[in-house]
């Protein structure tokens, strides 16, 4: 599988715009907005790479049925999600169907989507989300996410965050 570390951490909020304030008050995290990414399931994103935590949080109007309602709802706010940076994502989705998880839903970002989106920061971005909460006590994600050209994302790369994709959520896999 070759686990490589975490890669994030996914922390469920009500106001996303006081979770950031918050994370970089204590943290010194730049948050980049990827609303593009949660629209389809009535959340808003936000991710700090220097810091490894991306947060979510229910859209205007979504608030009773976005992806991340039932959680704040039975936990309030929290760590949700445990993202796991992987060397193969199939085999990683392979050893974990062995021992009776499931992908919940997974993605497989081309790089035109990694170019127009994530300031073409990567090189490679998939992601197989499992259904984990149970047996953990929150959900672990296995993330094949590659540098583009080995290094490591800048932040002062531009990330277009503000375009929609309707491919992406189509590729999203339940």
């Amino acid at each position: 599988m070759g686990v490589k570390g975490v890669n994030r951490i996914m922390i469920a909020v009500r106001d996303l715009e006081s979770a950031k304030q918050r994370y970089h008050d204590l943290l010194g995290a730049t948050f980049v907005d990827a609303h593009w990414t949660g629209e389809p399931f009535g959340i808003s994103v936000s991710i700090a790479w220097d810091a490894g935590i991306e947060l979510c949080a229910p859209l205007a109007g979504r608030e009773e049925d976005s992806a991340v309602s039932a959680f704040l709802a039975t936990h309030g706010e929290g760590l949700m999600n445990v993202f796991f940076n992987v060397g193969d994502g199939v085999a990683a989705m392979e050893r974990a169907a062995r021992e009776g998880h499931r992908s919940l839903h997974s993605l497989d970002y081309t790089q035109a989507e990694i170019d127009q989106h994530l300031g073409g920061l990567f090189g490679r971005y998939q992601e197989f989300t499992l259904d984990t909460a149970e047996r953990c006590g929150f959900t672990v994600s296995l993330a094949r996410i590659e540098p583009r050209h080995g290094s490591r994302p800048s932040l002062s790369d531009e990330i277009d965050s503000s375009a929609g994709n309707k491919d992406f959520a189509d590729r999203w896999h339940p």
